[in-house]
């Protein structure tokens, strides 16, 4: 998977429109001086040249250096972008999990009720909304009118948090920052909540549908003629046992967003992968683009084997 994507973007690189060269050096650059950083850049030499390299410097785990901003190393500056995306990533599950999953358990459990035509109308609309559009709405309105919650960047200009983990939030409780850690809350609250509640619209209808499901199995009629509370049976037994299908939705979803909320990050200028990313393709940096994508596979890969194992632990049928 690794190599198709990454054959993919070298190829789709070289064809677009536009030269790293002539966007660092500027169009007005002599010819020479073009030429001459082509050649120290490599970017001279045939195509199929360049692919070998590049994959044998990225077998050797080299995803090479930046073409822009010192040429610094680019599994540098991906590790500097990649905590501001997990603490995004990880702030947006809860909200996608805890809206999504309860509505559509609600839903499921009130079939047919206005409440369950209701949610089956958020799920549809909340998923369809733009997320950039509805990311400015919230900024207009929390942070314009209102002027509750900060709209843009990961914490106050003159608080800067350092840890071992990169994430405001933590590094500031480890470190006992409250105020640090009031502030990167706020900042989080508004991105999260963008990016949380337009994704629970796909788990709201997913969880309905498994749960209409679970709900009609014997077991539930057993637990309820057992004298269960119905708040125990819905959300212990039936939940529990309608979750497999939605934890590879889950681990899908973790996995996109970990692979950089592109239009979040670039609503709200968060300094995660996402902005990385589109900031290094508008300057056609080959190396960082190409070892972006190189990183989002292996985070895909690696989640998909993570769910694989949840998949043993939630369900013991599924064990090899």
């Amino acid at each position: 998977m690794i190599i198709i994507l990454l054959s993919i973007i070298f190829i789709v690189l070289r064809v677009m429109p536009g030269d790293p060269v002539l966007a660092m050096l500027g169009d007005k650059a002599p010819i020479q001086q073009v030429e001459a950083m082509r050649h120290q850049l490599g970017l001279d030499r045939p195509l199929h040249i360049q692919f070998l390299d590049y994959v044998s410097n990225l077998a050797r785990g080299d995803l090479g250096n930046s073409l822009i901003w010192g040429k610094r190393p680019v599994i540098v500056e991906i590790l500097e972008h990649f905590p501001a995306t997990l603490e995004l990533t990880i702030a947006s599950m809860i909200v996608m999990l805890l809206v999504g999953v309860l509505t559509g358990a609600q839903a499921a459990y009130r079939r047919n009720s206005p409440v369950d035509y209701g949610l089956r109308i958020y799920g549809i609309v909340i998923y369809s909304l733009p997320i950039f559009w509805f990311g400015m709405i919230l900024q207009l309105i929390f942070g314009v009118y209102l002027k509750w919650l900060p709209i843009a960047g990961r914490i106050d200009p003159f608080l800067s948090p350092h840890g071992v983990t990169s994430l405001y939030t933590i590094d500031s409780l480890i470190a006992g920052d409250l105020l640090g850690f009031v502030s990167a809350v706020q900042h989080l609250i508004l991105p999260s909540l963008t990016l949380g509640l337009v994704l629970s619209g796909i788990f709201t209808r997913l969880t309905r549908v498994h749960m209409l499901d679970v709900l009609r199995q014997d077991f539930v009629t057993a637990a309820r003629a057992r004298g269960l509370k119905e708040n125990t049976v819905l959300y212990k037994h039936a939940l529990k046992n309608a979750f497999i299908p939605i934890l590879t939705m889950i681990g899908l979803q973790f996995a996109l967003l970990l692979a950089g909320a592109v239009l979040t990050e670039s609503t709200f200028s968060w300094p995660g992968m996402g902005s990385y990313l589109v900031e290094r393709i508008s300057y056609r940096d080959f190396p960082a683009i190409q070892g972006a994508v190189v990183f989002f596979a292996v985070l895909v890969a690696a989640v998909s084997v993570t769910v694989d194992m949840i998949y043993a632990y939630l369900d013991p049928r599924i064990r090899y």
